[in-house]
């Protein structure tokens, strides 16, 4: 009698060890009995299963990130590229990822890797270098409308390296240096033209008001006598500049 008891005790102990599951909280459990669907989703806690007749299925429901590795591309305008990107996606649908595809993260890889592949290729590749952002959003909207069957959101896809062959980064980057000394040459340009214009200006001034350019001379004169090392010699035409000053003051004490 004593043995059957054991037995009994052993059994209980057996039973209650194979039926209860914990489930963490950013999980859900799908339950399978029979080979058949439970619709009740277990939530997270502690649950009970029927040992050997039910299979619980454990779902990660977080967000998860999943690097496409990179691969080559033609562009439109063929030329050959290494593009590598990143994909976030996470189950909206336990029971569709289990029951509507046989392993969910191969094939996500799988279908952005095509997708990225696809997409890219049929963009210029000066498209793909500054238009990043549209083709980031139009490869996660193929892969959300792709992958919604099978109860996952794709939240955001990015092109995260872009590799370029070295015969073309050493032509891009001679165009680049053309376009600065382009941007250069005009922008000298336009400051000699800005400064032809004033002094234009100032001749102007000065032929209307001789008695400048004899100020000028003097300004000059005095500029050049700051450094003590030079020699200055006057000639005939700065004593009329002399001359012409002090009629100039003269006339305007008068006044």
């Amino acid at each position: 009698m004593s043995g059957f008891i054991v037995f009994l005790v052993l059994v209980v102990i057996f039973f209650l060890g194979n039926s209860l599951r914990i489930i963490k909280q950013y999980e859900e459990g799908v339950v399978l009995r029979l080979g058949k669907l439970r619709n009740d989703v277990k939530k997270p806690g502690i649950c009970f299963i029927i040992p050997v007749i039910d299979r619980l299925r454990k779902i990660d429901m977080r967000t998860i990130t999943l690097p496409v590795d990179s691969q080559n591309v033609i562009t439109k305008d063929n030329v050959s590229i290494d593009v590598a990107a990143v994909a976030y996606y996470q189950v909206s649908d336990a029971v569709k990822s289990v029951v509507a595809i046989e392993n969910v993260l191969s094939a996500i890889y799988q279908i952005a890797q095509t997708t990225v592949r696809n997409v890219v290729g049929q963009n210029l590749l000066d498209d793909v270098l500054s238009q990043t952002v549209k083709i980031n959003e139009a490869v996660k909207a193929i892969l959300d409308k792709t992958t919604e069957k099978w109860g996952i959101y794709v939240s955001m896809v990015e092109l995260k390296d872009i590799k370029l062959p070295l015969a073309m980064q050493s032509a891009m980057s001679a165009a680049a240096q053309a376009e600065r000394e382009k941007r250069a040459k005009i922008i000298a340009a336009e400051g000699e033209q800005l400064s032809a214009a004033a002094l234009a200006k100032a001749a102007d001034v000065i032929s209307k008001h001789p008695i400048a350019l004899q100020l000028r001379n003097l300004q000059v004169l005095s500029e050049i006598a700051s450094d003590k090392n030079s020699t200055i010699v006057f000639p005939a035409q700065f004593m009329d500049t002399v001359s012409s000053v002090r009629q100039f003051m003269e006339k305007e004490s008068q006044k």
